[in-house]
């Protein structure tokens, strides 16, 4: 008798098949509907890095033409000219970009597109920067840029 007692507890010890589905059917739902709440956030999060970081060029492109009276890089020389000086260029009290070795990427690790002068700042008050966007494809909707 005792040992079908101790038979009949050891048996009741672990979860039932059914028990263990029920709960991961109900993390399932949960992850359905959590899931696609943090992707949109971090894309936008990301979208919002991306931002900053092209509001912070432009604010570093500015030291840069103060300190060549009123003008920016042009597309050629490009944002490297704010980490390494040209040759010949007397006015440069760089580096422009501190704690960097190289030039600042967007949120999905791609480079910033620099064009000066741009072709939607009038007369060259400001350099074009573009980020491709989250689809990292030139041109698309998505793309983020300083105008």
């Amino acid at each position: 008798m005792k040992h079908r007692q101790q038979v009949r507890n050891n048996s009741r010890r672990g979860f039932t098949l059914i028990e263990v589905l029920l709960v991961l059917a109900i993390l399932g739902v949960i992850a359905a509907m959590v899931v696609p709440q943090l992707l949109g956030r971090q894309k936008q999060a990301m979208v919002d890095q991306t931002k900053l970081s092209i509001k912070s060029l432009e604010n570093t492109l500015e030291f840069y033409a103060q300190d060549h009276g009123g003008e920016f890089p042009t597309t050629a020389e490009g944002l490297e000219v704010l980490l390494h000086q040209p040759n010949n260029d007397d006015k440069w009290h760089g580096p422009y970009l501190k704690d960097v070795k190289t030039v600042p990427l967007d949120a999905w690790g791609k480079p910033f597109h620099y064009e000066h002068p741009g072709q939607h700042h009038p007369q060259g008050t400001a350099p074009d920067i573009t980020s491709n966007g989250p689809d990292k494809v030139q041109g698309s909707p998505d793309d983020i840029n300083n105008w």
